[in-house]
């Protein structure tokens, strides 16, 4: 072979060696890289758009959270109710290994999702009344203001049925909504309910008293027995009438408010004649609430709203 041919049949297998190397080490960067997943998203009201952040990933499958799925890398995705999901995704490398991320939303979180926990919640959402008291708890007239009753304190002190009252079991019971509109509720360890003592002398004719010690107020807790199979109902934007010694005709209208009512003899928070509720405010953590009692002791207004209850209600954990 002479000289020349020489020097390019060197040439050819040194370009051959390179690019032998080359690919080798291609195949070597994509085994030794590793495979990992990240999860990117952007939300508008009920829709979704993901990105699936992945390094040597050759297949993405995604779990949404609500019961649908999707192959795609970025896919979009419509959510049909609006509550807390928890979106997966797993990524699958060319050797078959796989890693998993996952990413927590909150979507079109409406009051009534605030409420209940929404469609993820297989527990439901459980509220208690909040020993903390907020600035906007007192006990007031059941007139059309609901301004606050005379000799009382605003706002509420911390613990007061409890170290003020000596009822502070009324902090401990328990009250569950559900997304499908059903209800628990735990009365605790002494099975009774806080409550207007008027309501007990009139429904149990005492008898039903287990703590009389607010009595001052009118309030006390009675005996209950959880109805079974209760439900409620949640409504936006209402006109609520009930009875008040304050209307006219014994009568007060609430206009444009939000009202929470209850199957058979269930209510929230307080029992007496009056079991339909305003919700006045309510959040991830914290709802207010009005409950009205009635007090009055003259047989021609027994049953008819006197006062209202406005607490706080904080979530149990």
């Amino acid at each position: 072979m002479d000289k020349i041919n020489v020097k390019i049949f060197s040439g050819m297998m040194f370009s051959l060696l390179l690019i032998l190397s080359s690919c080798s080490s291609d195949e070597i960067d994509k085994e030794i890289s590793p495979l990992s997943a990240v999860i990117s998203h952007s939300v508008d009201d009920k829709k979704v758009a993901f990105q699936g952040l992945t390094h040597s990933a050759v297949s993405w499958s995604w779990d949404f959270g609500d019961g649908q799925t999707s192959n795609e890398q970025n896919p979009v995705h419509n959510y049909t109710d609006g509550g807390y999901y928890s979106a997966t995704l797993t990524a699958t490398g060319p050797s078959g290994a796989i890693v998993t991320s996952e990413t927590e939303l909150a979507i079109a979180l409406t009051p009534y999702v605030l409420l209940t926990g929404g469609p993820t919640a297989v527990n439901g959402k459980t509220w208690k009344l909040s020993g903390n008291h907020s600035d906007f708890d007192y006990f007031a007239n059941a007139d059309a203001e609901l301004s606050v009753s005379p000799g009382t304190p605003v706002p509420l002190p911390a613990g007061i049925f409890g170290a003020g009252l000596g009822m502070g079991e009324v902090y401990d019971d328990e009250y569950t909504f559900h997304f499908d509109g059903s209800y628990g509720h735990d009365v605790k360890a002494d099975g009774a309910a806080f409550g207007g003592i008027v309501y007990q002398f009139v429904t149990t004719g005492g008898a039903g008293i287990v703590n009389s010690n607010g009595i001052d107020f009118g309030l006390c807790t009675g005996l209950y027995s959880p109805e079974a199979n209760a439900t409620f109902t949640y409504v936006e934007n209402e006109d609520f009438t009930t009875s008040s010694v304050y209307g006219p005709g014994g009568a007060l209208t609430f206009n444009d408010v939000t009202t929470l009512d209850f199957s058979g003899t269930e209510f929230v928070g307080f029992l007496d004649f009056q079991s339909k509720v305003i919700v006045q405010e309510i959040n991830d953590d914290s709802m207010r609430i009005a409950m009205f009692m009635a007090a009055g002791q003259d047989a021609s207004i027994i049953g008819i709203n006197t006062h209202a209850l406005i607490l706080t209600f904080e979530v149990v954990k």
